[in-house]
């Protein structure tokens, strides 16, 4: 056996039993040594110290006692004097002896030695090892000086009359008031005010010296005038005030040497005071001071915390900020970490902002700068990135850090943040609210390709404005454009809505094509009580429901809407006219005023749903009369669901595929996206290859084992390429593709995609593209002219044109566009039939897209855009043509969507379901359609709109209308002879003076040719005709020379180059040119608007996954063969 009493030690005695029992009696006998810390503190010194200095609370109280001794002792030397005799005495005799009684004596003794025992404690106290630096100090010294004398008359009663001047005791009670106030804030543990401090200063510096000047004066003129303190005191301020009455003078050497001395302080440390005090004023100017707590509990306000603050940025925020009504009363608090610029001092100082706005410089790191601006108190905080940075990831990082600080700091403060890259998103998801630029931007730009001017259109919707832009224009397209900009997104209750509360119960389509009949008033969506998803037309099956939240686009919304119900008899006429004619509805009245809009109401009665409710012209039966419309059903059917067509797959090319498709491998499947770039991002459903491409043969400049292509016209694609140059093939380019992609997008539609990339792309973006069909990129750029040619710019059907991030920044902040604006001026004059979409970094440059120097309508459409801004208005670029044609945009207009967001949270959500940056299950999509020739049978917008919802089920919200101009042909596009120069001169300036303003291309020869054709005319006829055949070779020569155009010359040279690199130059159309037209956007038109050929009309068409049974298999690959249509077959009118 193993002695295990001998293997085991015994326990310690803090753990025996006994221990537990008998308590700490064991740690008599333990080794271990008790160590005491901070011993030094426990001496008398130190606790003493303690108290009196370190303590902030208690070191407040003796300065406080201390302060008020030194004003006792001024009280009692007032006290004396005014009890003293001046009379009594002779000569200097009442200088240096005064009479003081006995208890005055008494208590002026106490005071002292109460006042020296404190500041010789003090002194011990603060004693550093050199005893000369305590001694001579100002302060003891005067302690000197006031206290001793009263204490040696103690011992020495025939001193108790000696004048003492007590009244030097003002500067030691200005120095206890100093140290008191910085132990006052140091106990309340706020930050101090150094503005107050200074203030204080100076008032407590400029009363020391007066008292001390009337005492002196009163006293020493006991030899003199006589003085009493109220004349002293009269002196003392008509001699520091400089007037000088000279009523009261000194009449005895000694005072007129103290008031000598007296100026010479004063003259020396008031300027100095004066001078800290301005320099004080002058920084808290610049850092704007703080946002009073009692403001913050009585009043609202935002927040708004930038890297650095721009006139351009604060003016937007401003102006739309301000727009709503209900925000007049809000203030706006500015935290920035640099100091004001000089332009937005100057707009800060306007009374209208200067009231409401507060700049704030500091950071939003800091807990004492959130503090300066109530975060805790704020209504709303937003955070913007400074998008003009050189590395706009660290500009994210730094938006994510404010977050992060607002959020710790002040929980509850609803966020609005605008991050730039997309895949920094997840690190603000608590956020409120959430823009990303890059998002957006590719976002928008994808849909210009397929959905024309996609990027006005949202950003019109997005801008707050009143439909008054250029209503006194001469130009009926900018008067009916302007108008319909003010259209905007609203929301209402349906129980509590004049416009759709008698639509409950019916169909979504029925609800918003009368509503838009009746009203004028367009119904895009809607969002269930007890769901925060909001859904774009949900179709007809959907049926409304009293507690819905509808969303709708109206000049205003319905709570600032004036209803004036129409006479009856007026009304009978109306109906009984709306029959004849050539307009079937009467038109609608709508008066913009100042907030209210009032709407003329039509007859209310229902129509019999047996018999259409729009017919044909009684004309067009007699030939053969064409279907009509027919009614949108209250509630859908199945019968009509089938005639809607919605859920059923007919198109050709989704269900039999070609011999040509099978054949090149293109068939697709539909499904989510395996690989995604970044977190955050949205799964959409897509149009997928079954197997992923090889790397090598997304390069479409290279070939490789696997194809030999080298160019895009190798490839023989059917439709024509979608071109994207960019500088890096950034995570948020992906989103550029999605929407493209998309599964409700047909086959025989998509467009090839091509990615001219500056820099090659990473591995993992083309693992989240490699994926999708027809997608492509190449290593080029937009400056080389065969980079161009080689990824197939002559048969593209959009040339888009990416912002260069490394450009964003300049010197100066309008020029970060400079090369951007070039580029695309160079590729509108080599392929002037390109359609070039471009996005800018500043707004104000979208006026130098596709330049004409001597375009006189560009001129005047400047005139316009100067008068817009004047007056005001949010908008004033919109007159600009690129803009409304959707071929230029900034992504900072998308800023005014974040601003927007505070009153109308559901902006961001609509505005992502518009893009296809989110999809919600039975939510629609935006797609467009375009008007033929055989629809123009339907006539006015409102019958579109019943056509659209009795059939697809689609809604539509605008019109995209492009109107050719009757312009005469540029002079730099004639071809002409010399001696017909003179004939044509006239009847050209003539047509150009009056020629309109899309003329296309410049319109002048360059001075240089002008001057060369006129000398050619000259020496054709000083040379005799009858001249040598070499003369007049070299002449026929010159004169082709000077013929030639230079739209012919870029012509040539592209033709040239597409020759040397073995392109064919038959695709190359160098004079179509479609610049004699300008296209603009209507925003929910009214209803009797007419149609025209060729306009677009932009649709909101139902989800076709939302009504699949759910018998259906596999999702990803059932809806291979059941989801999606030709688009052109479902808008079939």
């Amino acid at each position: 056996m193993v002695d295990l009493d001998s293997e085991v030690p015994p326990l310690p005695p803090r753990y025996r039993f006994r221990d537990l029992l008998l308590g700490d009696q064991g740690w008599q006998s333990d080794d271990r040594v008790q160590v005491e810390f901070y011993m030094n503190e426990n001496t008398f010194k130190e606790r003493l110290k303690l108290f009196f200095i370190k303590n902030q609370r208690s070191s407040l109280r003796i300065r406080l006692f201390n302060f008020s001794l030194k004003l006792l002792s001024c009280f009692l030397y007032i006290v004396r004097v005014l009890l003293d005799d001046p009379t009594q005495g002779h000569a200097w005799s009442p200088i240096i002896w005064v009479n003081r009684s006995l208890p005055l004596w008494g208590l002026q003794v106490s005071v002292a030695l109460i006042s020296l025992f404190e500041t010789m404690l003090l002194s011990y106290l603060s004693y550093k090892g050199n005893i000369w630096e305590q001694i001579l100090r100002i302060p003891f010294l005067l302690e000197i000086i006031n206290a001793v004398p009263f204490i040696i008359t103690i011992f020495w009663p025939v001193l108790r009359n000696l004048f003492i001047p007590v009244f030097l005791n003002c500067w030691l009670a200005k120095h206890a008031l100093e140290n008191m106030i910085n132990d006052l804030h140091r106990a309340i543990q706020r930050t101090q005010s150094a503005m107050f401090n200074q203030v204080l200063i100076l008032i407590s510096t400029l009363l020391c010296l007066i008292f001390t000047c009337i005492c002196g004066i009163q006293h020493l003129e006991r030899a003199g005038n006589k003085l009493t303190l109220f004349d002293s005191l009269y002196f003392c301020i008509v001699t520091f005030s400089t007037v000088g009455f000279g009523d009261v003078t000194p009449k005895i050497w000694p005072s007129k040497l103290l008031v000598v001395i007296m100026i010479c302080v004063a003259l020396v440390v008031l300027p100095i005071q004066f001078e800290q005090l301005a320099y004080l004023w002058m920084e808290r100017q610049k850092s704007g001071g703080n946002y009073s707590r009692h403001r913050a509990q009585t009043e609202k306000h935002v927040v708004l915390c930038v890297s650095s603050l721009k006139i351009d940025l604060l003016m937007d925020f401003l102006n739309e900020f301000y727009a709503h009504p209900r925000l007049q009363d809000y203030y706006v608090v500015i935290l920035c970490p640099t100091e004001m610029d000089a332009q937005v001092r100057r707009v800060l100082q306007i009374p209208m902002w200067s009231q409401r706005v507060i700049y704030l410089q500091g950071s939003a790191l800091k807990d004492q700068d959130l503090l300066r601006a109530k975060m805790d108190d704020a209504e709303a905080c937003f955070i913007l990135s400074s998008r003009c940075e050189v590395d706009r990831t660290a500009a994210d990082h730094q938006t994510i850090l404010r977050a992060w600080a607002v959020k710790d700091f002040a929980p509850n403060c609803p966020l609005y943040v605008q991050i730039l890259k997309p895949e920094n998103k997840f690190h603000i998801k608590f956020a409120d609210h959430v823009v990303c630029e890059e998002e957006f931007k590719y976002a928008m730009l994808a849909l210009n390709c397929i959905c024309p001017a996609t990027s006005t259109l949202i950003t019109l919707l997005v801008h707050t404005s009143r439909g008054q832009e250029s209503q006194q224009s001469a130009e009926q397209w900018q008067k009916i454009y302007g108008r319909c900009s003010g259209n905007e997104v609203y929301h209402i209750n349906l129980e509590e809505s004049t416009f759709f509360a008698e639509y409950e119960g019916k169909s979504f389509t029925y609800a918003s094509f009368h509503a838009h009949k009746k009203f004028g008033v367009c119904l895009i969506g809607v969002r269930k009580e007890d769901n925060k998803n909001i859904l774009l037309n949900p179709g007809p099956r959907y049926i409304m429901s009293s507690t819905d939240i509808c969303f709708y686009i109206n000049i205003t919304k319905e709570e600032n809407s004036a209803f004036k119900k129409q006479e009856k008899h007026r009304k009978k006429h109306e109906s009984k006219l709306s029959y004849h004619g050539t307009s079937r509805l009467p038109v609608h009245s709508i008066i913009a005023s100042m907030g209210t809009v009032a709407i003329d109401l039509q007859d209310t009665g229902c129509r019999t749903s047996s018999g259409p409710t729009l017919a044909l012209p009684s004309e067009g039966g007699k030939e053969g009369r064409r279907p009509s419309i027919a009614p949108v059903l209250e509630v859908a059917d199945s019968a009509s669901l089938q005639t809607c067509d919605l859920l059923s797959d007919q198109s050709e090319d989704e269900t039999t595929p070609s011999d040509d498709e099978v054949s090149a491998g293109l068939e697709y499947a539909k499904g989510y996206p395996p690989y995604s770039p970044y977190i955050g991002s949205s799964p959409t459903f897509c149009h997928l290859l079954h197997e992923k491409v090889p790397f090598c043969c997304l390069r479409l400049d290279k070939g490789c084992q696997h194809n030999y292509y080298e160019d895009a016209k190798a490839y023989g694609f059917k439709n024509k390429l979608i071109i994207v140059a960019a500088e890096t093939a950034g995570n948020g380019l992906y989103n550029f593709i999605v929407p493209l992609r998309a599964y409700y997008r047909p086959k025989k539609e998509l467009n090839p995609i091509v990615l001219l990339l500056d820099n090659p792309p990473d591995m993992h973006f083309l693992d989240a593209i490699c994926w999708f069909p027809m997608v492509y990129y190449m290593v080029g750029s937009i400056d080389n002219l065969d980079d161009l040619l080689r990824c197939g710019v002559t048969f593209a059907a959009n040339m888009v044109v990416v912002d260069k991030e490394s450009t964003m920044s300049a010197e100066e902040d309008y020029m970060a566009d400079a090369k951007t604006i070039v580029n695309v001026q160079t590729l509108f004059r080599l392929f002037s039939s390109l359609s070039i979409i471009t996005e800018l970094t500043h707004p104000a440059n979208m006026r130098f897209m596709q330049f004409r120097a001597k375009d006189c309508y560009s001129l005047a459409l400047s005139k316009l855009e100067k008068k817009e801004r004047e007056k005001g208005s949010n908008l004033a670029f919109m007159f600009r043509l690129p803009f409304a044609a959707g071929r230029v945009f900034s992504i900072s207009m998308l800023d005014t969507l974040l601003y927007q967001s505070f009153v109308k949270d559901y902006m961001i959500s609509i505005t992502r379901l518009l893009l296809g940056l989110d999809t919600t299950p039975g939510s629609g999509f935006l797609c467009s359609m375009k008007i033929t020739e055989e629809d123009l049978w339907i006539r006015t917008y409102a019958r579109l709109y019943q056509k659209l919802c009795s059939s697809t089920g689609d809604i539509p919200i605008g019109v995209y209308r492009t109107e050719s101009q009757k312009l005469t042909t540029s002079e730099s596009q004639i071809s002409i002879s010399v001696e017909e120069w003179e004939d044509t001169k006239e009847q050209i300036n003539y047509r150009n003076n009056h020629r309109n303003s899309t003329s296309s291309d410049q319109s002048d020869h360059p001075l240089l040719r002008r001057k060369s054709m006129q000398w050619a005319r000259r020496l054709s006829r000083k040379v005799p005709r009858h001249s040598g055949k070499t003369a007049e070779k070299i002449s026929q020569q010159r004169m082709n020379l000077y013929r030639r155009s230079e739209r012919q010359e870029l012509a040539e040279l592209v033709k040239n180059r597409m020759k040397h690199l073995g392109l064919s130059p038959a695709g190359y159309d160098e004079m179509n040119d479609h610049q004699n037209t300008l296209s603009y956007i209507l925003i929910n038109p009214s209803p009797d608007t007419r149609l025209e050929l060729n306009d677009i009309v932009y649709l909101i068409r139902p989800d076709p996954l939302a009504y699949v049974p759910n018998t259906a298999p596999s999702r990803k690959d059932s809806f291979c063969n059941t989801v999606g249509q030709d688009t052109r077959e479902e808008t079939q009118l």
